[in-house]
């Protein structure tokens, strides 16, 4: 088993600290087995210290959820990954990008690399880039392979997510895009249709490219739009090209969108699709950077919002193909209050544990003389997620503001989408636990 970077004082062979937990409950299929993709070496995939993207979120997640003694559970199984061969990378990147990503140097001022977008302000150029890259990738597919073939329910890869990268250039700390070249290995692997779901902030636009004209791959997307938001794109005009067409969904929420809003565009837009769909797996891509206080982005859900969602992706994965549920990262710059109680309870999740509890004094204390931060001290944000469900037609005919923003462009999608599955965009959202 990889070692974990940071240890709390004094967990290592006791109880688990600090947790309150419930079991799923008896309509939820108990998870038999889940993989966990971790290593130290994930850290090594550093811009450096001014960057947004800290490797410090990574650490701290895995140090919280193995405090919270979520890796000693039955069945589930914390994986070191093996880097992802060239081979495997051009499934989706252009052999010369990938060639220069393994030659690039460590100069940021090379104006031969900024045509691939590397050594930029928003990607830099890091020694050993595209062995830490490749690492990351390979997880994924290592994660997608427990799911396939290694008899595991869920797998979980939280160094994953880096959905900005396209065929032949990075994109917005993402260099190469782990999650399309493990569904492509999945599609060559025999998956018939594969189901991606993106609730990160920023649209996921490298993974759109990358199945844009690919009936087999449902890509729905649900992020802050475009009009002042990286990358700009992801509007529910954009719905697949050729034999894709209706297989590319964009959610283009308006900001200051808040969990009960989220929620409902949420639930009025991926349960049905991906029920219509009906595919052999289910990939989510889980940044948590539509937090309210992450410094990148002006959606303002709670750590409580996403970990509802998260529970209906759970839901969603083992009603409609057999629990094969494969679980990434993705965005999240609040690197010591957010993203490792957010991952956490996707961990969480994953595991069938419901994560309401506090931070362990072990973990806030460890984090405290890393950081010089206080970390929080509840795994929650005090919230109790609710929403008003979808009821067909127009939408809440008695929303203004915010609401009535986010209610056109709820509609705008259905109506972009639901007549290519089959689907009446007036009919109501199905009613969810």
């Amino acid at each position: 088993m990889p070692s974990v970077m940071l240890r709390a004082k004094g967990d290592a062979n006791t109880r688990p600290q600090g947790r309150s937990t419930r079991e799923r409950p008896g309509d939820l299929a108990v998870t038999e087995k889940v993989t966990v993709l971790w290593d130290e070496a994930f850290t090594a995939y550093d811009f450096g210290r001014q960057h947004a993207m800290r490797p410090l979120r990574l650490e701290l997640t895995i140090a919280l959820s193995q405090v919270l003694g979520l890796f000693r559970l039955p069945g589930v199984e914390l994986l070191s990954p093996t880097p992802a061969p060239v081979s495997l990378l051009e499934l989706i990147h252009d052999p010369a990008y990938v060639s220069a990503v393994r030659h690039a140097p460590d100069s940021m001022l090379d104006a031969m690399w900024r045509r691939y977008s590397l050594g930029t302000e928003d990607t830099p150029i890091f020694p050993k880039m595209h062995e830490a890259a490749a690492l990351a990738t390979g997880a994924s597919v290592d994660a997608a392979r427990a799911v396939w073939k290694g008899g595991a329910d869920h797998a979980v890869n939280i160094s994953g997510g880096l959905h900005h990268a396209h065929r032949s250039r990075a994109g917005a700390f993402c260099i190469y895009n782990d999650a399309a070249v493990a569904m492509s290995w999945l599609l060559a692997e025999g998956a018939n249709r594969i189901a991606y779901v993106d609730v990160d902030v920023h649209h996921g636009d490298g993974v759109q490219s990358a199945f844009y004209d690919d009936p087999r791959v449902l890509t729905i997307s649900l992020h802050e739009n475009g009009r002042a938001l990286y990358p700009g794109t992801g509007w529910p005009s954009e719905t697949g090209a050729g034999k894709g067409v209706g297989c590319a969904v964009n959610v283009a929420l308006p900001a200051a969108t808040g969990d009960s809003g989220w929620l409902r565009a949420f639930t009025a837009v991926v349960p049905q699709l991906v029920r219509s769909f009906q595919p052999d797996i289910l990939v989510t891509q889980c940044g948590c950077d539509t937090h309210q206080r992450d410094p990148l982005a002006d959606l303002l859900l709670s750590v409580d919002g996403q970990a509802k969602a998260y529970e209906i992706l759970h839901r969603l994965a083992h009603e409609v193909c057999g629990g094969k549920w494969l679980a990434l990262g993705g965005g999240g710059y609040e690197a010591v209050s957010v993203v490792p109680r957010a991952w956490t309870r996707l961990i969480g999740e994953a595991v069938g544990k419901v994560m309401k509890g506090f931070t362990p004094n072990s973990w806030r204390e460890m984090v405290r003389d890393r950081t010089g931060v206080y970390a929080p001290s509840s795994l929650t944000d005090g919230a109790t997620p609710s929403y008003l469900r979808w009821e067909g037609g127009t939408g809440n005919p008695e929303a203004s503001g915010i609401d009535e923003l986010l209610d056109a462009a709820v509609l705008a999608t259905r109506k972009a989408i639901f007549p290519l599955h089959g689907l009446d965009p007036f009919s109501p959202a199905p009613a969810l636990p």
